[in-house]
């Protein structure tokens, strides 16, 4: 598991920054994770409240969940910009969707980075402390710029006078400042002494071009970004604006330059995150299009095209925490597997790897039930990290089927369908989830059921009864049982799909959905 104690910040920067996510959890434990870092912490449970605090008290900085109730991250995120004015307030997502339409959702609704859940807390210090130098930057521009406006009188920027030749004619302390000559060594020289190549060699031929009515390159358009030439050498960015004055019937040229190194720097900084991130990005989609393929071949086996099994697997993210397996023993017997992993997407499907080889291999070697049962449990003992488990229904229907054992932990019931589609047993959950506890497969207990003509088993995860409409309505087992009761046996599956659908309408599910129906009909 990620250590969740921060790391020690010196001469941190301290700012207020705005915790909006909906699990009190997660936001009690960025609120202790900001305040050893010496960050003060606004919370709010939801994007609504996100934007109230927001007004409310002026953060420096957001850390934002993307789903939520009332008003997800996105939407929050646009009005907490629309809010900020000229003001950068930068805001970095933290969520369980790390793909990447995720990824380009967040930036186009202004988020200035993203780290997916759940949460490395060295990168997301490493993060922070990015966006503080940032920020401070930012705001160093905003205040220097402020000031110059507010002071103009005390002309706090370069200013330059020239003649028609190119000719400095006068220029005041901040340019001497600026470019470390004296006023002695910058009158009566060429103003191209202060201008790396090329516009050294160009700048006399642009005038003389201009004084003689040609188009103008600079003057009377604002000021432009363009580079300058210290004493030492030293090329850096500045701000030029030039004017054409007449003083005593000679033409001048008036030059206001501006010191822009701090506000490139800071415009590189945010380049060069914004490049890390997208960096992190590609790396992460290389290793999660490797870790899908490794999933997908463990999974997908011959087992699946029974002609007794059918099923249907829908994940919340590109990866699902749901498995299905089925395989024949050497006898002909149907062994079946549905489990769900703790969590969502790349790491919940991880966990879900040993099980997979564990039913397989035992499975199709004729082991008995109990045994399969305690060998997933012992790996997952072994591999998962604490907190972490794997809920299952485990399914083993002889080549006659006369009879099937049943062993359910942490799944839903599992059903039992008469041939009409009618549920005449429900199977509770009696066991542990596999991965908590230590077992002995001499204890492992199991459910005997003696099977009828046209039965049918009906295996599901928590996401399908638990899936939830935009009325916060779950689809729960009554919806379920009607669909599986209003079709044939092989079109229950699809029944389920439409009935489901129906009830989410446009809602996405917010968690893995699984769901197989196996047909007591024998070996084929």
């Amino acid at each position: 598991m990620t250590d969740m104690t921060p790391p020690k910040v010196a001469d941190q920067i301290p700012l207020k920054v705005l915790v909006v996510d909906d699990t009190a959890t997660n936001r009690q434990i960025l609120q202790v994770f900001l305040r050893k870092l010496g960050f003060v912490a606004v919370l709010a449970e939801d994007g609504a409240q996100g934007v109230a605090a927001y007004e409310r008290d002026q953060p420096d900085l957001v850390i934002m969940d993307v789903m939520m109730p009332v008003m997800d991250g996105y939407e929050a995120t646009r009005r907490i910009k629309a809010l900020s004015g000229e003001r950068w307030v930068p805001v970095l997502f933290l969520s369980a969707l790390d793909n990447e339409e995720s990824l380009v959702a967040a930036l186009d609704a202004g988020g200035d980075d993203y780290l997916p859940k759940p949460v490395n807390f060295v990168v997301l210090d490493a993060k922070l402390r990015s966006l503080t130098r940032a920020l401070s930057l930012q705001r160093s521009l905003d205040d220097e710029r402020q000031r110059a406006a507010a002071i103009s009188d005390n002309l706090v920027d370069g200013v330059i006078t020239i003649d028609d030749s190119g000719l400095m004619q006068t220029c005041n302390p901040a340019v001497e400042n600026m470019f470390g000559y004296t006023q002695d060594e910058m009158i009566g020289h060429n103003v191209n002494m202060l201008m790396p190549e090329p516009y050294r060699s160009e700048h006399d031929g642009h005038l003389a071009r201009y004084v003689k009515g040609g188009q103008p390159r600079v003057l009377g358009i604002g000021q432009r970004e363009l580079r300058g030439l210290r004493k030492n050498g030293e090329v850096f960015a500045l701000d030029l604006g030039v004017s054409e004055m007449r003083v005593g019937g000679s033409r001048q040229f008036v030059g206001v330059l501006h010191d822009a190194s701090e506000r490139v720097a800071a415009e590189r900084l945010l380049r060069e995150n914004a490049e890390r991130l997208q960096a992190y990005h590609d790396t992460q989609e290389a290793a999660t299009a490797l870790a899908q393929t490794i999933v997908s071949r463990q999974m997908q086996r011959a087992g699946l095209n029974d002609a007794s099994v059918s099923y249907w697997l829908a994940p919340a993210e590109n990866f699902s925490g749901d498995i299905v397996a089925a395989t024949r023993g050497p006898e002909g017997d149907l062994y079946v597997l549905l489990a769900d992993a703790t969590g969502h997407g790349l790491g919940a499907a991880i966990c879900t790897l040993p099980v997979l080889s564990v039913f397989y291999s035992m499975g199709e070697t004729g082991v008995a039930l109990n045994w399969i049962v305690h060998e997933i449990n012992r790996q997952l003992q072994a591999t998962l990290p604490v907190g972490h488990f794997v809920a299952a229904s485990l399914l083993r229907l002889n080549a006659r089927c006369e009879s099937a054992e049943v062993w359910v932990g942490g799944t839903p019931d599992l059903l039992v369908l008469d041939a009409a589609g009618k549920v005449r047993r429900r199977v509770a959950s009696a066991n542990l989830p596999l991965g908590i506890d230590v077992s002995d497969e001499s204890t492992i207990g199991y459910e005997t059921i003696a099977l009828q003509a046209g039965d049918q088993f009906v295996l599901f995860s928590d996401g399908l009864v638990e899936a939830e409409n935009e009325a916060g309505q779950a689809f729960g087992y009554d919806r379920l049982c009607a669909a599986l009761a209003a079709a044939t046996p092989g079109e229950r599956l699809d029944s389920v799909k439409l009935a489901l659908a129906q009830h989410l309408d446009s809602t996405p599910p917010h968690d893995d959905v699984s769901l197989m129906l196996i047909a007591c009909q024998g070996a084929v």
